[in-house]
């Protein structure tokens, strides 16, 4: 709210500074003022000062919305005056080299045109900037992230534009349903001005800029991120319509509110594409929180659009009431799913659909792509998706985009049913080789501009093509580039069966839901005489280079011949945990506390005796950057990040190693590269994730895609046992082997420590 004075104040919209300007001059003017308060009001403090600003402010014309007490949460959060002082004294600060006012907030304000049409207005981006790099918890929490300028402009280039074409600047209405700080609707109200404008110059500026206004709308669940949006296009419709005080300008409308748009306002037809939708009511709840306005949410999401557009968030449902409710409204939602899927069907559901007046409305949203590769993502890309007119799918993960810690995808659709036979796709091939300058001149992106509209054409980073809609009708999509797509259907076209027709049992084998309490160093169980009541444990980052490595020791009170669980362990063990208990008794999982669902306290959480008893498995790492299966001969624990391959109890060792060879080839490892979702390389400075090199892509190998892995005959056993050799035969080289073979007590403690 302070910054927003500044704002308002540095760029002299308001006859006289309350905080400080950014002159000496405006600096001592807010001082005169800020001791004229306390003059009159000595018992007060800078908390009270800062409050009646913020009053003063609301009474301007256009800025009511802004600071207004009913949905505004600054009101509901009390400041102290030390904390107001602090405030105060930052906002006021002077660099000692200069002598000038340290943060200057002054933006180009452009005068009126005199053509009649209005500039760009002032870069109010900084606004969003600043808010979600407030505050990490915050900023997680609510998914903040701008959608860069380059991508907003491609994506209104193919909703907006056309929307304008098919049914004229008169009436458009465009919403993004998760519009944030406002990026999108500051993009599209300087389009439809500018079309204003130009079209009827006779209009009065101001009248223009709130007919501009009125076919922009959005809704988010952030309040501070309303506020901000609000702020941004108050301020681009004053600099549109020439107005230089806040003190001349209009009341303007702006039709952005406080709510969640999955479950407030109108919910409309499960996809009746054949004609008008059929009205199902409002299925929207009552309830709404302080800082939501359920008046006008349910306005804004009563009405469908010409065109919707945004940034869904890419996080999970923390809130599990929350997370059934998006369940019973939105069908595509499935297992632990990402807000992208009730998103995508908001998206197509308020967009309009098609009757014998009117053509459908279109729809643009960047979305983490991992609904693609992922299980979450089967019920949105087979039962949902293949019942709307899905247009492009352009895969961006190669693209460097900064601020997106995620793989993304830009989809576009209208809210018809299919029209096409095919569906224009850009698909990877390479990514983004290093960071760009300018991202918006990155040579994958540029390649997606220059051949998104040319299906056929192939190039050095990307490839288009106009694939058979049946493709997206089942999951996992595969859009690799150069041929991938084509390949992987090869390969599967040859397999006789699937890896689930052969599997026993997948997954891991036990899960501790504790593992501070029960992980250990290996030298720990020598020292403390625990060996007899703990097992190695292989985690993901231990199965590499094909060969496990075990880092730590989980304890283990089982009986290693029976995996029953010891009653009672053995004393040291009783020792060891005993100071532990009251932790590991609050366990829960399920719902249930640990000793409720029949296991005792210091019992691992839950723990699946055939895998551990079964000797032979194949293990692999949950996420790398390849296939690195490994034959495990028994004795170990593996968890999450490492599942096991059980095959049938009548498998041989060389039943094992058979499979063993065949999901450690190359062809293997280019089938799991289609099917897997790829987590991308790691996160640069400014929050951006993309597919680069091979060996930085990072895949998530679900055993649930696992098991669909294509199985040919015969099997390459041969290599595989080579293979297998070789790996123990390093295994029993390694450092962590040779300190494991001295007896305990033979290192000295220098020594061990190293």
């Amino acid at each position: 709210a302070c910054v927003y004075l500044r704002f308002i104040e540095d760029n002299g919209l308001c006859e006289r500074p309350w905080l400080s300007g950014a002159t000496r001059a405006q600096r001592d003017l807010a001082q005169d003022r800020y001791e004229q308060f306390f003059r009159a009001r000595p018992l007060d403090s800078d908390e009270h000062y800062l409050r009646a600003c913020f009053e003063d402010a609301a009474r301007l014309p256009a800025m009511g919305g802004l600071f207004d007490r009913n949905h505004n949460p600054l009101w509901r959060i009390g400041a102290t005056g030390d904390g107001a002082k602090a405030l105060l004294d930052l906002l006021r600060a002077v660099d000692p080299d200069t002598g000038q006012v340290k943060f200057d907030f002054r933006a180009a304000l452009p005068s009126p045109p005199g053509g009649g049409v209005g500039g760009e207005g002032p870069d109010t981006r900084f606004l969003g900037d600043l808010y979600q790099d407030l505050s990490e918890p915050v900023r997680k929490k609510y998914a903040l992230l701008q959608t860069p300028i380059f991508v907003e402009e491609f994506i209104l280039d193919r909703t907006l534009t056309p929307a304008l074409a098919e049914f004229g600047y008169r009436v458009v209405r465009l919403i993004d349903p998760t519009c944030g700080s406002g990026h999108f609707l500051l993009g599209a109200f300087r389009r439809l001005f500018d079309l204003w404008a130009t079209n009827e110059p006779a209009r009065n500026l101001p009248d223009l800029a709130q007919r501009a206004l009125d076919g922009v709308y959005g809704v988010d669940l952030n309040p501070y991120a309303v506020a901000i949006a609000r702020f941004r296009l108050t301020m681009a419709a004053l600099a549109a319509a020439g107005i230089r005080r806040l003190a001349d300008a209009p009341d303007f409308q702006v039709h952005v509110a406080v709510g969640d748009s999955l479950i407030h306002g109108q919910r409309f037809s499960a996809l009746d594409l054949g004609g008008e939708a059929e009205n199902l009511g409002s299925r929207g709840l009552a309830h709404a929180y302080a800082t939501e306005d359920l008046e006008a949410v349910n306005r804004i999401l009563g009405q469908r659009y010409h065109a919707v557009v945004g940034n869904p968030p890419y996080i999970t449902v923390k809130d599990s009431a929350l997370s059934t409710l998006y369940r019973q409204l939105y069908p595509s939602c499935h297992r632990s799913y990402s807000l992208v899927v009730p998103f995508t069907e908001r998206f197509f559901d308020l967009a309009l659909p098609p009757s014998d007046a009117r053509p459908a409305g279109y729809v643009g949203l960047i979305a983490a792509d991992s609904f693609m590769k992922r299980e979450f993502g089967k019920k949105l890309t087979e039962t949902f998706l293949p019942r709307v007119d899905l247009t492009h799918v352009i895969a961006t993960s190669g693209a460097y985009i900064p601020g997106h810690g995620t793989p993304t995808v830009i989809l576009f659709g209208r809210n018809r049913r299919p029209v096409e036979a095919g569906v224009r796709t850009v698909m990877g091939i390479k990514g983004e080789p290093s960071v760009p300058e300018d991202a918006a001149k990155g040579l994958v992106w540029s390649a997606i501009l220059a051949q998104v509209d040319r299906p056929g054409s192939e190039g050095e980073y990307v490839s288009v093509s106009d694939v058979p809609r049946a493709t997206f009708a089942r999951h996992p999509w595969s859009i690799g580039g150069g041929g991938a797509a084509d390949l992987r259907d090869a390969i599967e076209s040859v397999a006789s069966r699937r890896l689930a027709d052969q599997v026993a049992d997948l997954g891991r084998t036990t899960h501790t839901g504790e593992d501070n309490a029960f992980y250990v160093p290996p030298e720990f169980c020598r020292r403390f005489d625990l060996a007899a009541v703990s097992v190695p444990l292989v985690e993901g980052e231990g199965v590499r280079d094909y060969q496990t490595n075990i880092f730590v020791n989980a304890l283990f009170p089982y009986d290693h011949g029976t995996a029953v669980a010891l009653s009672p362990p053995p004393e040291n063990f009783q020792q060891h945990m005993w100071g532990l208990r009251r932790l590991l008794r609050e366990r829960r999982d399920f719902g249930n506390y640990i000793e409720d669902r029949g296991l005792r306290w210091y019992e691992h959480s839950m723990f699946f005796p055939n895998r551990f008893l079964r000797p032979l498995s194949i293990g692999f790492a949950f996420v790398a950057t390849h296939n690195h299966f490994v034959l495990d001969r028994g004795g170990k624990v593996f968890n999450r990040s490492a599942p096991v391959i059980k095959l049938p109890a009548s498998a041989t060792e060389d039943d094992h190693l058979a499979l063993l060879g065949l999901l450690n080839s190359s062809a293997a490892c280019f089938w799991i590269k289609q099917v897997f979702h790829n987590k991308g390389s790691t996160v640069d400075t400014k929050g951006a994730r993309q597919t680069t090199d091979a060996f930085e892509n990072f895949y998530e190998f679900t055993g649930t895609g696992l098991q669909q892995f294509p199985l040919v005959e015969p099997y390459p056993t041969d290599l595989a046992r080579r293979l297998d050799a070789l790996a123990q035969e390093l295994a029993e080289c390694l450092p962590a082997a040779i300190l494991g073979s001295l007896p305990a007590g033979s290192l000295g403690s220098e020594t061990t420590d190293a």
